[in-house]
């Protein structure tokens, strides 16, 4: 809890927002062992680059829709990018700081603004913007005709993704502590999942009503500070098993049909999940990658190859797992036991958004120096 910092805003209440800082450079993470000797037994292949305004520490989770990358940077400026060849469909600055990543369905693209203001865009103009209650740190999400942002004070909001009116608002109190970080915000089927404080919520799309609620992870210690369960994006989604991290306390897996809990585990990371039907993988603070089995919690592996490495949220593919860390290193390690297939020195310096699949069997990564850059494994 050593690279946490503070902020103070007013909306209808009084929340003290945290968020955290990279440990890169910081003394009080032990230096990591060497990585040692090993053998590259998966090929990593460059496929294109775009260069983009220094997305800075937004830590945002990339949209891939339709062979289209919503994107966008600290300062203002967003860009919808063709997966294929990295050419720039369009770019628009805003000219404002952004607090968010950005949301996209294809055509529109939505982010939140350090104003406080929700604002759509469409083939690069600015559609309309609509001033928020609170701060929101978490991509937006444009599906159904509608654009739904979660805000800082525990609150999801609906609007109207054509015009931005106002259609409905659902809040849940907690724990006075939130975190300054990309939160849990996805469709499912014809409903709205929402993390609010350590609960996965299912909302009516339409009305706002609460579908179910379960929870993943319970507030629990002396302070505020222990007491954050906050869950953090990315979740990782598999048929109607969604499973989710509750910050630095649990991971769990719900079945979203019925609205049940299917398990939760202990797991002391910030970062979110990936896996396929079978394994689960997740990225822990001390830089230990682990699997677990999907269906039941049970650790199939660990691997402390990479430890004390400040590590993005897994990428999970066939042909190996990766992840990238604080200096700009990806790595690709093996789905059945965690060892290491290959490493790559990019020219990021550290990473803004986790490995993130494109539909033609690459990913993309972005690098906090604004390189947004397409990779396969051949």
């Amino acid at each position: 809890m050593n690279h946490i910092r503070s902020f103070i805003f007013k909306s209808a209440w009084v929340v003290l927002v945290l968020g955290l800082l990279t440990a890169c450079g910081s003394s009080s993470r032990p230096e990591p062992p060497p990585i040692g000797e090993f053998k590259v037994q998966q090929n990593i292949k460059q496929l294109w680059a775009f260069k983009f305004p220094s997305a800075d520490q937004l830590n945002q989770g990339l949209v891939v829709v339709n062979e289209r990358i919503a994107l966008s940077s600290s300062s203002g400026a967003v860009a919808v990018v063709n997966a294929l060849d990295g050419k720039a469909l369009w770019q628009h600055s805003l000219g404002t700081k952004l607090l968010s990543g950005a949301g996209f369905d294809g055509e529109k693209l939505a982010v939140i603004t350090a104003a406080n203001e929700v604002v759509v865009l469409q083939s690069g103009k600015v559609q309309w913007r609509k001033r928020l209650t609170a701060q929101s740190y978490t991509n937006p999400v444009i599906a159904g005709a509608r654009v739904f942002v979660l805000l800082a004070d525990r609150s999801v909001v609906a609007f109207d993704a054509e015009n931005g009116q106002p259609l409905w608002v659902q809040q849940r109190l907690g724990e006075p502590l939130v975190l300054k970080q990309n939160g849990v915000l996805m469709p499912f089927q014809n409903s709205l999942l929402a993390g609010l404080g350590g609960h996965l919520v299912s909302l009516n799309p339409d009305s706002g009503q609460v579908i179910w609620d379960v929870a993943i992870a319970n507030p629990r210690g002396i302070n505020d500070l222990e007491r954050l369960v906050d869950l953090v994006a990315s979740p990782s989604r598999i048929s109607n098993s969604v499973c989710v991290r509750a910050f630095q306390a649990q991971i769990g897996c719900v079945d979203a049909n019925r609205g049940a809990l299917i398990w939760n585990k202990a797991s002391v990371g910030t970062k979110g999940l990936d896996g396929d039907a079978e394994v689960l993988v997740s990225s822990e603070s001390n830089g230990v990658v682990r699997a677990w089995l999907r269906s039941t919690g049970e650790r199939v592996w660990d691997t402390d190859r990479l430890k004390y490495r400040d590590l993005t949220a897994p990428m999970w593919t066939p042909k190996g797992i990766v992840v990238g860390d604080e200096g700009g290193w990806m790595y690709v390690l093996s789905g059945k036991d965690g060892s290491l297939l290959n490493r790559l020195q990019t020219s990021a310096a550290g990473f803004a958004s986790a490995p993130t699949p494109l539909g033609n069997g690459g990913f993309v990564m972005l690098s906090r120096n604004g390189q947004l850059t397409a990779y396969q494994l051949p």
